[in-house]
């Protein structure tokens, strides 16, 4: 499999301010096979190691770096040079918290070394004082594969040309099969192992089977790694986010945990699920204005699963409800659509959007982002309903803005809105 994000590692190793390199994402999005694909491609050899319970390599590392005897004990440990055109690996950073610090060490002393790591959890080691060094390395976010990732994955180069390189109006002929392949993305995701087990025929059981035991090592996370007193309610927030989203009005409400819930006691549990990238968070801004952070309102926002496939073996949507018809886009209140979306977005922007929803007012957006200096109101609609009547109201009310609609729809260009066909988001 491909992914776009071995574009961005080939410009940090031909940097002329290349840092120590952390690929950092949620467990199972794929960055161990990433950094060995990385290295196998771009360089004449790898030096791997894993820091999960590595002794060896532990004790490399507490003693005073000295950076020649650090170079003598890896090579070593790797039996090979590690000077050179050699990629040096640290996998499950995150496992041995004195690798971590010395990466600072490297950036110092051993600039002209090429090392790249791959961490899990790092979110909270960055919140629990482990040394972690900031400033002295480059971090790279990692994401579950985007859909045309996923179709490249499953039709090849052709169907992923087409659909990331050809004029929007030109999918027109190809709507149908695109279609089709977003059924099929709802219902796979984007975490690799399930993709590739989809590529390569695997039954539709095989597929759940996959995300269940991911789902089950995010559960098992949360118990090892958390604060025991955390640990019921991060469940209960965790838990809750199915039903929060099959809402019409999709914001979080922490009476959906349970009766009487409040914020103070399950912030942290929020906090944490984001430190270790499994949910996504979409804040509300009740004010457009530039810059958007400036009209945030941190009491109201949105939780969603970091992948679609995942969501729906987490809800135990029926798979035939997912890949037959068109049930999926005209029912579950436009959760899939929604969350695809956002999944595309923070593939290609690396950021979260805002939604909008006014105080005095039914008026409420999806998303809005700002871009080079402008506000850019975006509409999701989960089938070919062309009604948009808030995003219409807001383009309205704020002149020199153009809205974007997501939808089933094909695209057309108009006025004061663009449609981009749902399977083209990642486009915008």
């Amino acid at each position: 499999m491909k992914r776009k994000i071995l574009e961005k590692m080939n410009q940090w190793k031909h940097s002329d301010n290349r840092k120590p390199l952390i690929l950092d994402g949620a467990r199972q999005v794929g960055k161990t096979w990433i950094l060995q694909e990385f290295g196998k491609v771009e360089f004449s050899s790898v030096a791997y190691f894993n820091c999960d319970r590595n002794t060896q390599l532990e004790e490399i590392f507490r003693k005073n770096f000295e950076k020649d005897i650090v170079l003598r004990n890896l090579e070593a440990l790797a039996g090979k040079p590690v000077t050179g055109d050699t990629l040096i690996i640290f996998d499950e950073i995150q496992e041995t918290p004195v690798v971590l610090t010395a990466l600072k060490y490297f950036h110092e002393q051993l600039p002209e070394l090429f090392i790249a790591c791959a961490g899990s959890l790092l979110g909270l080691s960055l919140h629990s004082g482990t040394g972690f060094p900031v400033g002295k390395v480059d971090i790279l976010k990692i994401f579950p594969m985007d859909f045309a990732e996923f179709v490249l994955a499953v039709k090849g180069d052709k169907f992923y040309d087409i659909l990331t390189k050809d004029p929007l109006d030109n999918l027109e002929t190809f709507h149908e099969t695109f279609v089709e392949l977003l059924r099929q993305y709802y219902f796979v995701g984007g975490m690799p192992e399930a993709v590739q087990a989809f590529a390569n025929g695997k039954s539709i059981t095989d597929i759940r089977t996959i995300q269940n035991a991911i789902l089950y090592s995010y559960n098992k996370d949360i118990s090892k790694h958390a604060n025991a007193k955390d640990i019921q309610r991060i469940h209960q927030v965790w838990n809750s986010i199915p039903q929060q989203l099959a809402k019409e009005n999709k914001k979080f409400v922490y009476g959906a945990i349970r009766t009487g819930a409040r914020a103070k006691e399950f912030e942290s549990a929020i906090q944490w699920l984001l430190d270790a990238g499994i949910v996504y968070k979409v804040n509300r801004i009740r004010k457009a204005g530039i810059p958007l952070k400036f009209y945030e309102d941190a009491e109201a926002f949105k939780l969603f699963f970091l992948d679609c496939g995942l969501m729906g073996a987490f809800s135990d949507t029926p798979p035939e409800d997912i890949l037959i018809g068109s049930k999926i886009f005209e029912e579950y209140k436009g959760a899939f659509t929604e969350l695809f979306v956002l999944q595309q977005f923070k593939a290609a922007l690396d950021s979260t959007p805002f939604y909008f929803s006014a105080d005095d007012s039914k008026q409420e957006l999806d998303f809005i982002l700002q871009m080079n200096g402008k506000l850019v109101p975006i509409e999701v609609k989960a089938e070919e309903n062309l009604r948009a009547k808030s995003l219409r109201q807001f383009v309205l009310e704020h002149e020199g803005i153009k809205g974007i609609r997501i939808s089933m729809s094909k695209y057309r260009e108009q006025d004061w809105m663009t449609n981009i066909p749902l399977y083209a988001a990642g486009r915008f």
